[in-house]
């Protein structure tokens, strides 16, 4: 498999492992209109560095992220955006100088922008579900170099479409070259054996088509059952599909071709017969004809394809009437996507009950999209976002309220979706700089990462004390307090309450010997140095 080099590569291949792992500090919860200290939700806004931030999702996420969407800058060169789309930005020069040190002076715009998206990636797969799917949105610019690194990360045999998005409704008549009309939309699977993609609704002018609807509230629309056609279909051809229906005034209609020869019915007597609710007569000024029900069932859905046009999953000018009649009185944003859009990807891969990560937030248009499709088909979906830029409350979150809660006058009002969402800052880190606890970490963000890092499953706190919990009937302690040294020795062992087959004991030190440890199954670790890494 062709894979891509570039400079500082071998310094960000396996960057993602040394990010300090940082907690969240949830600031307050978004309900009911309001700002609340109490209150929770599944729904998360982090403001922070996102590849930090996707370090500290870990612990809760990893391998459970249904749908990823990310909008990453495109490395354009353009400074006047309000998202900093150049890779000169000093934020990202200040982590490749520390990362990749001396070397990232001669680093081209390329490398640099290589070298950000690298580990962030890497975080993603993990993140990723094996019955999940990634959607990344980027132009020519770097389209080629994300197709290989994503081939490198994800395989390249995971690799489901590089769909096209006609993100301009209108020519550009400046252009110098081409008028570029469109963006792409990258789409890989954790494991593409076990994704499913979803058929989706057929477009609303073919709904239209289905224009009658049952006694069971069923859509349908009707079709002439001697539409067979062709030369072939005449009597002679097909004599086992000639015969009489009963028309409902009690005459023999027989099939005819238009040019009056005798023709053949599309169904088999036999399927008449057993399909004799699916027939429906209408009149004409010739008479009677038969005609069978075609109901909007799955079959009438179709795969997802990979020409998105403006028309039905929007264009940048779109977006940008929506964001700005969202926004109106506040900060405006110069470069959203278009919720329809959005609500389409999510609709390829997710159910219900799905969580969708965005890890280049923006504008919020991924929330928006989940609590519009949660609105429309009563699904308890999550969103998951990160925006490291100042905007995060401003724009970010004052758009998910304002969604939330309806935005508009007038004609132009929009009701709201509902829901609600807990707002984050990234914190401290878990470990100090010279790699021991910080103390100044609560004691349940500790214990979350550490029975994380035992088991991969989400901590839940227990009622014995010390004891993190059970697994595979081992038993796992962290005899840790603040400001003072723990000993795993016989007094703490008469303590332990739970039976299990072995044990995993976590203690500064250990006074126990190897007899006793031996009988007993155990397993010491020690704190810090023991406590694994991710």
């Amino acid at each position: 498999m062709p894979t891509l080099n570039w400079i500082g590569k071998e310094k960000v291949v396996n960057h993602h492992q040394d990010v300090p792992y940082k907690i969240l500090e949830k600031q307050y919860t978004y309900t009911d209109g309001k700002e609340s200290s109490t209150g929770s939700s599944d729904n998360k806004i982090i403001h922070g560095d996102n590849l930090e931030a996707l370090k500290s999702l870990l612990p809760e996420y990893e391998g459970k992220i249904d749908c990823i969407y990310i909008d990453p800058p495109y490395n354009t060169g353009n400074e006047g955006w309000v998202y900093n789309d150049n890779v000169s930005h000093p934020r990202l020069k200040k982590w490749l100088g520390k990362v990749v040190g001396k070397e990232s002076e001669d680093l081209s715009r390329h490398d640099k922008w290589l070298c950000m998206m690298f580990p962030r990636l890497k975080l993603l797969n993990k993140l990723l579900s094996q019955s999940g799917a990634i959607f990344i949105s980027i132009d020519d610019n770097e389209q080629a170099n994300l197709r290989l690194i994503c081939d490198e990360i994800f395989g390249v045999n995971n690799l489901l479409a590089n769909m096209i998005w006609e993100k301009s409704d209108s020519p550009k008549m400046d252009s110098k070259y081409f008028a570029n009309k469109h963006d792409h939309v990258i789409c890989y699977a954790k494991s593409k054996s076990k994704v499913n993609l979803n058929r989706l609704k057929p477009d609303p002018s073919e709904i239209k088509h289905y224009n009658k609807v049952d006694d069971k509230g069923k859509k349908y629309y009707l079709k002439p059952l001697r539409a067979m056609g062709g030369q072939g279909e005449t009597r002679e051809a097909r004599p086992n599909l000639y015969y009489a229906l009963t028309d409902p005034d009690g005459n023999e209609v027989f099939p005819k071709l238009k040019d009056g020869r005798d023709g053949a019915w599309r169904w088999s007597s036999k399927k008449v017969e057993d399909e004799f609710s699916r027939i429906e007569w209408t009149s004409s000024k010739n008479g009677w004809n038969p005609n069978y029900k075609i109901f909007l069932t799955k079959k009438a859905y179709r795969p997802p394809e990979t020409l998105l046009r403006h028309e039905k999953v929007g264009s940048n000018r779109t977006s940008k009437n929506e964001i700005n009649e969202i926004l109106k009185g506040t900060n405006s944003f110069e470069t959203p996507k278009p919720t329809s859009l959005i609500e389409y990807l999510i609709s390829v891969v997710c159910k219900k009950n799905s969580i969708i990560l965005d890890s280049f937030a923006g504008s919020g248009t991924t929330a928006h999209a989940v609590l519009n499709l949660n609105k429309e088909d009563g699904g308890n979906r999550k969103f998951i976002l990160v925006e490291m830029e100042d905007y995060a409350q401003d724009i970010t979150a004052e758009r998910v309220k304002r969604v939330i809660d309806g935005y508009g006058k007038g004609k132009k009002a929009v009701d709201g979706t509902g829901g609600d969402f807990n707002y984050y800052e990234l914190g401290k880190p878990l470990f100090n700089d010279d790699n021991l606890l910080n103390e100044d970490v609560e004691l349940s963000k500790i214990l979350e990462y550490v029975w994380y890092s035992e088991t991969k499953t989400s901590y839940k706190v227990t009622d014995e004390e010390f004891l993190l919990g059970t697994k595979e009937d081992v038993a796992y302690y962290f005899y840790y307090t603040k400001n003072s040294v723990t000993t795993l020795d016989m007094d703490f062992l008469r303590q332990i309450k739970t039976k299990a087959s072995s044990y995993i004991i976590y203690a500064d030190n250990c006074l126990l010997d190897k007899d006793i440890m031996d009988k007993y199954h155990i397993i010491f670790k020690k704190i810090p140095r023991d406590i694994s890494r991710f």
